[in-house]
């Protein structure tokens, strides 16, 4: 079906309770809850199985929550922590490992305080997590799956619900909806963002969004007027390569301030990796308001300034300067490149300047990597648009739930928690609204 041509839409409409759309960690939870609660639910998803892209996270580990003190979890959450605090103290890192023990999944704390499934696999998870909710413990009502459902939004003469389906449009009318459809990240496994301009249409105040957890660009010669990151040398010989056992400090004009050790991964046109995904917030927050950010490297953060400056300072003979530099600081490779890349000849000359920024190397960003090679997503649905249960004001009866809501967080189990436990909260909000005097009878 091309966009000119008109939908044929039928009259007659699929009449469920509850249609949860989006068959992520979230959409799941929400069903979860209502089918334990004997509600008829039946999920939506546009992609021809559930749980793409939580599979595709757990590939090199499933890191299921953290194990950091509750205060220090709620505060990863940054700007949304007062928003987020109630969903997490309900449902927290805590509860995360006793639903998943319950489903027969033993975790464990790994040395970063993660919590990884024992097997550190998300397949057996979610598999024992569709067994039941295809099959309840008594008393439960089963989830019925409509998979390559596409939901394109309301029909206009009702609220009904519409879907672009392999056979056609398929209309939908729920006494109540939960839209758990996530961000707009890793497009191919679902997550497209196409429900935002929907919203909006709607009414719905609702973010722009933006990439989380994402690479970055760094400045460079201009290319027709764009960056060209780094050299051709530099690009071609490092890129791929992981920094290591380097501390990065960053100040936004507002004052925020970040200073952590860790590693990440030079690319062909910037940097990427856990310690730049760490720091991404404040660097995309900059670039928006100023158009670049630059924050700097520590390349021996194990060295004192003054042990730095005696072995840059120390005669080096008929050496080379990379032979000295290795040789005195044990300075190679990436390090030694970037140090080569970013610096002026004569500060590489002047041994004040060189040990000065060997724990101090500027490195300027311009733009975050597109918004579908990120992990994650900033922006969406505003908690102002939503009541306390997650219904949207704008539309009573209908539930948002995961990352398609305005927050954002850190890797390590932040987002998947946030997601589980706003699903739970949209679930128990769907059952409290039906079981009003006031809400749609079957």
């Amino acid at each position: 079906m091309t966009d000119s041509e008109p939908l044929n839409i039928p009259e007659s409409a699929l009449k469920v309770d509850v249609a949860v759309i989006g068959g992520g960690p979230a959409g799941l939870m929400a069903a979860e809850v209502l089918s334990r609660a004997g509600i008829a639910v039946h999920l939506f998803d546009a992609m021809p199985s559930v749980g793409r892209k939580f599979l595709l996270a757990g590939k090199g580990g499933m890191n299921l929550t953290h194990a950091e003190p509750l205060d220090a979890f709620i505060g990863r959450y940054a700007e949304r922590a007062d928003a987020l605090r109630p969903l997490l103290e309900a449902f927290g890192p805590h509860e995360v490992r006793e639903w998943a023990a319950g489903l027969g999944i033993q975790t464990f704390v790994g040395s970063s305080s993660r919590v990884f499934p024992s097997d550190m696999k998300a397949a057996p998870l979610l598999r024992a997590w569709l067994q039941r909710l295809r099959h309840p413990a008594e008393g439960g009502e089963p989830v019925r799956f409509h998979m390559r459902h596409r939901w394109t939004g309301w029909a206009d003469d009702s609220d009904a619900l519409l879907f672009q389906t392999p056979e056609g449009v398929q209309r939908v009318q729920a006494r109540a909806t939960v839209l758990a459809l996530g961000g707009a990240s890793w497009a191919r496994l679902g997550s497209d963002g196409a429900w935002w301009p929907l919203l909006q249409a709607s009414g719905v105040d609702a973010a722009p969004l933006k990439p989380s957890n994402c690479g970055f660009n760094v400045a460079g010669s201009s290319v027709h007027g764009v960056s060209a990151g780094w050299s051709r040398f530099f690009s071609e010989r490092f890129a791929g390569q992981p920094l290591k056992s380097a501390s990065l400090h960053f100040t936004d004009s507002q004052g925020r301030r970040f200073d952590r050790r860790g590693e990440f991964v030079a690319t062909a046109t910037g940097v990427e990796g856990s310690l730049i995904y760490a720091v991404s917030s404040l660097l995309r927050d900059q670039i928006d308001a100023h158009g670049s950010a630059t924050f700097t490297l520590n390349l021996l953060p194990d060295h004192s300034a003054a042990q730095v400056l005696a072995h840059v300072s120390h005669p080096r003979g008929s050496r080379s300067l990379s032979s000295h530099l290795k040789s005195r600081l044990g300075l190679d490779g990436i390090k030694l490149a970037l140090l080569n890349e970013l610096l002026p000849r004569d500060t590489l000359n002047q041994p004040e300047l060189l040990a000065a920024a060997i724990q101090a190397l500027p490195v300027t960003v311009v733009a975050a990597r597109p918004l579908d090679e990120a992990i994650s997503t900033a922006g969406g649905v505003r908690f102002e648009a939503m009541d306390a249960a997650l219904m949207l004001r704008k539309k009573p009866g209908v539930f948002c739930a995961g990352e398609m809501i305005d927050w954002e967080a850190p890797t390590g189990g932040y987002l998947l928690t946030a997601c589980l436990s706003s699903g739970r909260l949209a679930g128990q909000g769907v059952a409290r609204y039906l079981a009003q005097p006031s809400a749609p009878q079957p």
